[in-house]
């Protein structure tokens, strides 16, 4: 400890250059089980210090209890300490968040040595306080209006990617910091999609001013894997990802799982060919003679925030081939998704028939398309255009609230089983936002689910409709060659008929017409 003047202006010159300097020297801390203590940082703290102070906004992915929210404390008492007429904003989305931080800062002030205590607290409350340097912090909700009418210094965002509302929030708050505020936004992840992921991946492609820190469990000097074992062995996948990790894909509550996430990002390739007037058309394999194919289409305005979409797929291997997104008309999206469903061996092509849908499914049939989906109102059962005109079947898929969970879950199941091969990126970018909200899936706010819905509608087509026709079709092949081409007792029994005795070996049917027709598609799998 300094003994005169002369020491101790020397020392508080050496704190006002050095955050860390005055944190391990003279910040004090309250410990859980020892009480009040030295504030002695570890080197991943001195270097988010260092870190604050160079870079203007920093925004930090971090693991749960690094002592993060305590460094940002110490740095926040720094700044008010040792400089004139700062004003600092902490914002959480609960006030009581916010209040917990600022609480941490004055009690650093409160225990620091008579000497370093250049600025005494002139005003006292609850959720703010003020030094006689002119310095000041508050703490506010993310629902409040607090410091957007003053310029602020200093923005704290604790839990950022648990604000609701979080990108109006800073839209409102930036400016507040156009005459060189700066900005600590720190979080676990929670999922992607939110202004909190987004700020960070855009950051690290230098999109934005962002200066990234990430902060998982191990960067602490004492823990290692058997203290991870230990402390995870009652979390959830999803617990780990999101409060040791630092994984955003893992960590959200997305329908499709983090690790069957991890799968798919993984398994992205790059289209073969871009084409169409917009480029928006991408092929990733050309149509093959002996295979056939659906295609899933869903139907926007072209002028609003929901895109157009065709997926194509295998019917054999649930690869995907072929997809369209893109901003166009209805009146342009039927030519097209004619073109592309007759250039696939005239593909099964399924429109979801809803407003928009029903005119561009009009359309077709007056271009008569041959392989239209049909169905019965009342099951949403498969059916061909002669058995729909005779039974009242109606074009099209029907999105309800009975059919959208059925489909949804369908998708979920093809994924986990790895029974679909997804290619797109854009696809998988929607499956990342693609989230639990109030117990409904939906994509994320802003975001879109058009390529997901028009998955999930293949693969339950592909594991209902179409392998149940297909045992019918089965059926009367099976039963059209006995009696053509054999005077013995008839062989019609077929995959789920009562006493069906398999023969694994045998995924192929010679008919009467002496061709071999492929039927190891109805087998998942």
């Amino acid at each position: 400890m300094p003994k005169n003047k002369q020491e101790i202006v020397a020392e508080i010159v050496r704190c006002g250059k050095s955050p860390a300097y005055f944190c391990n020297n003279y910040a004090k801390i309250s410990h859980p089980m020892k009480g009040l203590i030295p504030f002695s940082l570890y080197p991943f703290q001195e270097t988010a210090l260092a870190d604050f102070k160079k870079n203007r906004f920093s925004v930090i992915l971090k693991a749960r209890q690094l002592g993060i929210s305590t460094t940002v404390a110490a740095y926040v008492c720094w700044l008010m300490l040792f400089h004139r007429d700062k004003n600092v904003l902490v914002v959480a989305t609960k006030l009581g968040t916010a209040t917990n931080l600022v609480k941490k800062i004055k009690a650093i002030h409160k225990n620091l040595p008579p000497s370093l205590k250049i600025a005494d607290i002139s005003i006292d409350n609850r959720t703010s306080f003020e030094l006689s340097n002119g310095s000041q912090v508050k703490a506010s909700s993310t629902s409040g209006d607090a410091g957007r009418s003053e310029a602020l210094s200093l923005l704290v965002v604790d839990e950022a990617a648990f604000v609701e509302g979080m990108e109006e929030l800073w839209a409102g708050l930036y400016p507040t910091l156009s005459t060189g505020g700066r900005c600590i936004a720190l979080s676990t992840p929670n999922g992607v999609g939110n202004w909190f992921h987004k700020t960070y991946t855009e950051a690290e492609e230098d999109k934005n001013d962002f200066y990234t820190i990430k902060l998982p469990w191990d960067v602490h000097p004492e823990r290692d894997q058997e203290w991870f074992e230990k402390e995870t062995r009652n979390m959830s996948r999803r617990e780990i990802a999101q409060e040791l990790e630092c994984n955003f894909n893992a960590s959200g509550e997305t329908v499709i799982h983090g690790d069957d996430l991890n799968l798919l990002i993984e398994a992205v390739e790059d289209p073969k060919y871009k084409s169409g007037f917009d480029r928006n058309y991408w092929i990733w394999e050309e149509p093959q003679s002996d295979s056939e194919y659906i295609a899933v289409a869903d139907v926007a305005r072209g002028d609003g925030s929901d895109f157009s979409v065709v997926q194509v797929t295998d019917i054999r291997t649930m690869t995907q081939v072929a997809e369209y997104q893109g901003k166009i008309t209805p009146d342009q999206f039927a030519p097209l998704l004619y073109n592309i469903a007759t250039e696939y061996n005239d593909a099964l092509l399924i429109i979801e028939n809803n407003s928009l849908g029903i005119g561009v499914l009009s359309r077709l049939q007056e271009m008569e398309y041959k392989n239209l989906y049909y169905s019965v109102r009342s099951t949403h059962e498969y059916v061909d255009e002669l058995t729909a005109q005779s039974i009242g079947g109606v074009p099209g898929f029907t999105m309800s609230m009975k059919t959208r969970p059925l489909v949804i879950a369908k998708l979920e199941e093809f994924v986990r089983n790895k029974l679909i091969k997804i290619k797109s990126a854009r696809l998988v970018n929607e499956i990342k936002t693609f989230v639990w909200h109030n117990g409904r899936p939906q994509a994320m706010r802003s975001y879109n689910d058009d390529l997901v819905i028009a998955a999930c509608i293949s693969c339950w087509v592909r594991d209902t409709a179409l392998v149940t026709n297909s045992r019918e079709m089965a059926y009367k092949k099976a039963l059209l060659s006995s009696i053509t081409t054999s005077q013995k007792t008839l062989n019609t029994k077929i995959p789920g008929q009562h006493g069906y005795q398999p023969n694994r070996s045998q995924k192929t049917f010679k008919g009467n017409d002496g061709r071999t027709h492929d039927l190891s598609w109805i087998i998942k799998g």
